[in-house]
């Protein structure tokens, strides 16, 4: 597919931003998230216990070419594994970077691309748990409820290294709290009570993953 659905947006952006200074990340949404997918390659995902997981992501700095490619191949690895977000480090890329293709709760479909990001800390007046379950590619066939707020702020760099904001609400805010998370070292799981998270793992080795994933020795 021609790349004119990735033009540059007046002000510099990939993407425009409205009157707040948000990434306007609703619109066209399927012909851009079918125009990284389409130009990439998918790969395997990688699980639990590897260790690119389980550490701080290095920042992106470099924003050329070989990130565009990374980031078109994990739109493809996304799509594959029929997620709604993804890390970079969960195709096995130490490099801070997660995108993402996911409905709010109101049905919205949110895509884009963010890196570095930082979650923001909310004022006590907004913050407002909500209690739903969660799953992670990285966690193949296990959930488990998890209270994250159900607004969340991210601040960080689109793909040409622009300087962006996102937020979200309901499911889409549990996405960017979720994938900002894996950059930093963070799985779900290790959000939970200990007699939760070893029913996660349960399920996990119970269960047979959808998708291709990475074998830990």
């Amino acid at each position: 597919m021609a790349q004119d659905t990735e033009q540059q947006q007046p002000g510099g952006g990939v993407l425009p931003v409205d009157d707040e200074g948000f990434v306007v990340d609703t619109e066209d949404a399927e012909e851009r998230e079918t125009a990284f997918r389409e130009r990439g390659t998918s790969r395997p995902i990688t699980v639990v216990g590897n260790p690119v997981l389980h550490k701080e992501c290095k920042d992106v700095t470099a924003f050329d070419d070989e990130l565009a490619r990374l980031v078109d191949d994990m739109f493809a690895s996304q799509r594959t594994a029929q997620g709604v977000g993804l890390a970079a480090n969960q195709i096995g890329v130490d490099l801070k970077v997660f995108v993402y293709d996911c409905m709010d709760d109101e049905g919205v479909r949110h895509v884009g691309v963010v890196c570095n990001p930082v979650l923001q800390e909310l004022p006590a007046d907004q913050r407002h748990l909500d209690e739903s379950g969660e799953g992670c590619l990285s966690v193949p066939t296990a959930y488990a409820d998890l209270a994250r707020p159900d607004y969340a702020v991210v601040t960080g760099q689109d793909e040409k290294g622009n300087a962006i904001k996102v937020r979200g609400t309901g499911y889409f805010a549990r996405c960017l709290q979720h994938e900002t998370d894996h950059l930093y070292g963070y799985l779900y799981i290790d959000r939970l009570s200990k007699r939760d998270r070893k029913d996660a793992l349960r399920q996990m080795e119970e269960g047979t993953p959808r998708y291709p994933v990475v074998p830990n020795d």
